[in-house]
C-alpha cells in the first residue's frame, strides 16, 4: 500500500475515534447550551484554530466562492442543524442509524457525479449492506426496540444526504487548493450561515459557562478544535488519498465507538449485540474497500 493511502486511512481512524468520543463530551455542553447554540461554538472555535495552525489568507474567484458558501452549509451548519433538530422529533437510535447511511449515499451520489473517478462494485454494496446491519445492532446495544417517528427521521435522512453532498462537493477543492485553507473557507461560512439558524430558534449564548466551568470549557474545546478544524482537515486529506466512498465507509464505525467511549467514561452499559455490531462493521468495511485495490494499479 502506497504511503499516500496508508496516512488516509489512519487519519480516517483517527477522526472516527474522535467524532466517535464527540457525542459523549456534547452531553455536558447540553447542561448550559440548546443543540443548535452548540454549532456556531464549535464552527467559530474550529476556523479560529485553523487561523493559528495556518496564518495565510486564501483568494477565491467567486464561483468558488459560491461553492464554499453550499459546502459549509452541507457539511456545518445545515448538517448540525438537521441532526440536533432529528433529536428533538424522535430516538437518539433512529438518529444514529438514519445518519449512518450516509455512506451509501455517498456512492450513489459518486456514481451519478464523479464522472467516472470512483468506479465501484459490487463489493462496496455488499460491505455497505453488512456495515448498516452492524450500525443497527450497535445503536441498539441489546435494546431490540426501533420506533418509527416520521418527520424526525426524515430529518435525520435529510441530514445524511446533506453529508454526502458535502463529501462529494469538498473533494475538488482538497485537490485544487492549500487543505487546512478549505478546510477554514468551509468553517467560515459554517459559522456566518449557522448565526441566522440560532437568531431563529433559540437565540446567542450566553458564553459565561465556558469560563466558569473547567469542564464545559475543557469540552467547548476539545469538540472545536479537534472534532472540527483539526478531524475535518484530516478527513479531507483522507478523502483526497483515498476518495470519498471508501473514506466514509469509516463512518459506519462511529456508533460503536460512541458505545464505547460511553461505557469507558460513564459507565453506561455495552452489550454483546454491541460487540457482533461492531464485527460486521469492521467486515463490512474491508468488503467496501476491495473495489479500491484495482485503482491503485
Amino acid at each position: 500500500m502506497e504511503k499516500s493511502k496508508l496516512m488516509g486511512h489512519i487519519f480516517a481512524i483517527i477522526t472516527i475515534l474522535v467524532w466517535g468520543s464527540c457525542f459523549v463530551l456534547t452531553k455536558n455542553l447540553l447542561v448550559y447550551f440548546t443543540p443548535i447554540q452548540i454549532i456556531p461554538l464549535r464552527m467559530g472555535l474550529a476556523y479560529i484554530t485553523l487561523w493559528i495552525l495556518r496564518p495565510r489568507t486564501m483568494k477565491l474567484p467567486c464561483k468558488d466562492e459560491l461553492m464554499f458558501i453550499l459546502i459549509g452549509i452541507t457539511g456545518g451548519s445545515f448538517y448540525f442543524y438537521l441532526q440536533n433538530t432529528a433529536l428533538d422529533h424522535t430516538y437518539a437510535a433512529n438518529v444514529s442509524i438514519l445518519v449512518a447511511l450516509s455512506p451509501i449515499l455517498t456512492v450513489l451520489l459518486a456514481q451519478l457525479f464523479s464522472r467516472g473517478n470512483e468506479r465501484l462494485g459490487k463489493y462496496v454494496y455488499i460491505g455497505a449492506v453488512i456495515a448498516i446491519a452492524g450500525v443497527v445492532l450497535v445503536v441498539l446495544n441489546g435494546t431490540l426496540s426501533f420506533h418509527l417517528s416520521p418527520l424526525g427521521d426524515l430529518l435525520a435522512l435529510a441530514a445524511a444526504l446533506m453529508w454526502a453532498v458535502y463529501s462529494i462537493l469538498i473533494k475538488k477543492y482538497t485537490e485544487r487548493y492549500d487543505n487546512f485553507l478549505v478546510t477554514r473557507r468551509v468553517f467560515l461560512w459554517a459559522f456566518l450561515t449557522s448565526l441566522p439558524l440560532v437568531l431563529l430558534t433559540d437565540g446567542l449564548p450566553s458564553l459565561t459557562p465556558l469560563f466558569t466551568q473547567p469542564n464545559i470549557l475543557i469540552s467547548w474545546l476539545f469538540l472545536g478544535v479537534f472534532g472540527n478544524a483539526v478531524c475535518f482537515a484530516i478527513w479531507n486529506i483522507a478523502f483526497k488519498a483515498l476518495g470519498v466512498v471508501v473514506t466514509n465507509n469509516y463512518l459506519y464505525a462511529s456508533p460503536f465507538v460512541t458505545v464505547f467511549v460511553g461505557w469507558l467514561l460513564l459507565d453506561e452499559p455495552i452489550s454483546v449485540m454491541s460487540i457482533i455490531g461492531a464485527v460486521l462493521i469492521t467486515v463490512g468495511v474491508i468488503f467496501a474497500y476491495k473495489t479500491d485495490k484495482p485503482k491503485a494499479e
